[in-house]
């Protein structure tokens, strides 16, 4: 199945594209308080519960603006799963999950990012970052499609996308090849997104 953000018409890629205009410029001006910071990654953790221990756990390494997922990758490691966190690929391609644990040699990555040497795994979660969200599970992200590619070709994971319940939208544009998310948390809540039942609580 051949992904494109360039697939969209016209009229979705600038409504996305002021969207993401907009949300931008929202995030620039208020950055996350340490406060919501750490609740956020508090809601992170209650959310892995929905993967037995043993299972993958995909998360991310923070690019600039993002909340900082960093401090719960030792937590997670403590309890039993394996913590993966994505290599970039060229533009056009899905990501790749790679096994992050203490001794693990990091690699320098696209975007100024980092991920862990050696072979990928494939994740039962994939928390997944965005600029905006809706409860349908809408997602608007960054533009490069590198996370619809990736869910298209997971479609067993769990993808949970994380941000502050001020990114939350009335409703995000959205084109055919753009895959929706089985729930969100932000440091207020965790919102089940197109009848997932197990994301509530």
């Amino acid at each position: 199945m051949t992904i494109s953000p360039d697939s969209d018409s016209p009229a979705l890629a600038r409504a996305k594209a002021e969207l993401r205009r907009q949300c931008r410029a929202r995030r620039e001006n208020t950055p996350p308080t340490a406060a919501q910071e750490h609740a956020l990654r508090a809601g992170i953790l209650a959310c892995v519960d929905l993967v037995p221990a043993g299972g993958a756990i995909a998360l991310v390494w923070p690019l600039p603006g993002e909340i900082d997922l960093r401090p719960v990758f030792m937590p997670l490691h403590q309890r039993g799963y394996r913590v993966l966190l994505p290599f970039t690929p060229p533009r056009g391609q899905p990501l790749s999950f790679h096994h992050w644990h203490p001794d693990v040699t990091m690699c320098n990555g696209r975007f100024a990012t980092w991920h862990p040497d050696g072979h990928a795994h494939r994740p039962d979660m994939v928390f997944v970052p965005l600029l905006a969200f809706d409860r349908r599970g809408g997602r608007l992200g960054y533009g490069g499609g590198y996370y619809d590619r990736t869910l298209a070709r997971l479609p067993r994971a769990i993808a949970i996308g994380y941000g502050l319940a001020t990114q939350e939208v009335a409703n995000i544009p959205m084109g055919p090849h753009d895959v929706p998310l089985s729930g969100v948390v932000t440091e207020r809540e965790r919102i089940a997104c197109h009848g997932n039942a197990s994301m509530r609580g």
